[in-house]
């Protein structure tokens, strides 16, 4: 390699015909005028013409030479033996002088030389986040939408002009930290928009300053944010997430640093929902306030027999029995095939589901790779299925030609599809018209756990049938309901125990014995005197 060479001249021009002065410089007799340059030359290119690097405007000559001396460490960075490296540092040189840019960093040059990245990269963190959505669209179409939801709403507008190689934590906390604060703002907003909407109500419609005043009001609502929802605590982790998986993308095709920012993040606690049961007390506490103790509220076996009893005679009766038994998830339950359904094996294979994009419907995996499984089901169950599938024989015949084959266990009345949406919306009237406490159609599934849990059936097995990755998804939503069924054990222990005498409710007429006294009193040993040790002696 060459040795560079550093330089003063004069820079200045002829402001009447706008060329450098050179020589003829007013100001050329001053030894300290000028400004510095370094030229390095590099090795040819390709076609065998020059490379140089040239970068001029330093103050002092010491500000050249140390620009100089950084070109050398860069240009040392490939082996004398590897000229296609010797090109991609002189590109990357000759790239910096050209758009007038700071030199990169020596340590970053060489980590990204060595594990062949690119070395002038300008790729934000926004142009990353489209590269790798453009890759997830083989998702399934709710999660892929999950993931852009994430991209869209939160990383971009906060992280999106970062320099990929330049993301750290710290940015990251401030995105959540300006989450939170927009969170609060919503909330004020929310409350105020409420308390006008109520004044609104309240006020009525008759007489003039009434008018006036519902008009100011309408007025002041229109002025103000619609309704929003916040990004709770519950969602951040998501949000997290999905950066995290994008940066290990990242990091796996050596893009990045392997150094990931999302997995060093904190974020503030959530709180999951857990199950509760419908108990007497919760009912007529939401009777009194119609406020659901929980968001996940499961039936007593009592209240899913009384719900069963009153949809017998329903054509989705046996949809209803086998979430309810089984607990299959409600995409699940609407396209399950009956190719899936051995009767000689008593089973029911879970394959398929039908997935809800917004009003639209498709076929799609289950939601995750636990979500294929094979749910052994009970003798009643499966005769009554065979019987579901006569039924839906003589519903073909009599639709003739307008029969649409899908099948699918449960159609509609023309064997097309059931669409997810309107078997919720079914359920629900189901549920009110029953006269039982509200639950939501996925809770049923929930109540198949309470159920198998209180059947004593292993926790490992209940996991394994409603399709979960893990045991501990399993106690975490479950939790309330276990804490119930410890309690019905340790009632059930103290009974296996035979007693000839109950615990004494109340307190007694004598005085009861003080142990300390019924006892005899232990005496440490007596130690001889001295006497006595000599007369032994």
């Amino acid at each position: 390699m060459k040795k560079g060479t550093v330089s003063r001249r004069c820079a200045c021009r002829n402001p009447a015909t706008g060329k450098p002065y050179g020589t003829a410089c007013p100001k050329a007799s001053n030894t300290r005028h000028g400004l510095w340059y370094v030229i390095q030359e590099l090795v040819p290119r390709q076609d065998g013409t020059r490379h140089r690097y040239r970068r001029g405007g330093f103050e002092t000559a010491t500000d050249a030479k140390n620009e100089l001396s950084k070109v050398a460490a860069l240009m040392a960075i490939p082996d004398e033996d590897d000229p296609a490296g010797q090109l991609v540092i002189n590109d990357l040189l000759e790239a910096c002088a050209a758009a007038k840019e700071p030199l990169p960093d020596y340590d970053e040059i060489l980590r990204r030389f060595k594990t062949g990245q690119t070395l002038n990269s300008k790729t934000t963190v926004g142009d990353w986040l489209d590269t790798w959505l453009a890759g997830r669209k083989r998702l399934r179409v709710t999660g892929y939408k999950r993931y852009a939801c994430d991209v869209r709403v939160h990383l971009k507008p906060h992280l999106g002009s970062i320099r990929l190689d330049k993301l750290r934590v710290h940015h990251l906390n401030a995105m959540f930290d300006a989450i939170n604060e927009r969170n609060i703002e919503i909330q004020e907003q929310n409350t105020q928009r409420k308390a006008l909407q109520a004044e609104l109500n309240a006020t009525p419609n008759k007489g003039a300053e009434n008018r006036a005043r519902r008009a100011s009001l309408r007025a002041q609502l229109d002025s103000m944010p619609a309704f929003r929802r916040i990004t709770g605590l519950n969602t951040q982790p998501h949000i997290r997430a999905t950066l995290r998986a994008a940066l290990n993308v990242a990091i796996a095709q050596q893009v990045m640093s392997p150094f990931n920012p999302a997995e060093h993040v904190e974020l503030l606690p959530g709180t999951k929902p857990k199950a509760l049961i419908w108990t007497d007390e919760r009912i007529a506490r939401w009777q009194e306030t119609g406020e659901k103790p929980s968001p996940v509220m499961v039936w007593t076996p009592e209240q899913a027999g009384t719900f069963l009893d009153f949809v017998a005679q329903d054509r989705l009766y046996m949809l209803w029995r086998i979430i309810a038994f089984r607990g299959t998830r409600r995409g699940e339950s609407c396209g399950v095939r009956w190719e899936d359904h051995s009767a000689k094996a008593r089973s029911l294979a879970i394959a398929t589901q039908l997935i809800q994009d917004g009003w639209d419907v498709h076929e799609g995996a289950p939601k995750t790779d636990s979500g294929f499984r094979l749910i052994a089901l009970d003798d009643e169950t499966n005769e009554v299925l065979l019987s579901h599938k006569a039924r839906q024989q003589r519903e073909r015949e009599a639709w003739g030609e307008g029969w649409q084959d899908t099948g699918r266990i449960f159609t509609q009345e023309d064997g097309s599809l059931l669409h997810p949406g309107k078997v919720s919306d079914l359920f629900e009237r189901l549920v009110t018209a029953a006269g039982l406490p509200p639950i939501r159609l996925h809770d049923l599934r929930h109540v198949a756990a309470t159920l198998m849990l209180a059947a004593g059936v292993d926790i490992k097995v209940v996991s394994e049938t409603l399709g979960h990755s893990d045991t501990r998804i399993t106690r975490d939503i479950y939790q309330a309901v276990l804490d119930d069924l410890a309690h019905d054990a340790a009632e059930k222990v103290v009974q296996l125990v035979p007693r000839t005498r109950s615990h004494p409710t109340a307190v007694p007429d004598k005085q009861p014995v003080d142990a300390s006294r019924a006892l005899p009193r232990m005496h440490p040993p007596k130690r001889p005197s001295v006497r006595e040790e000599k007369g032994t002696a």
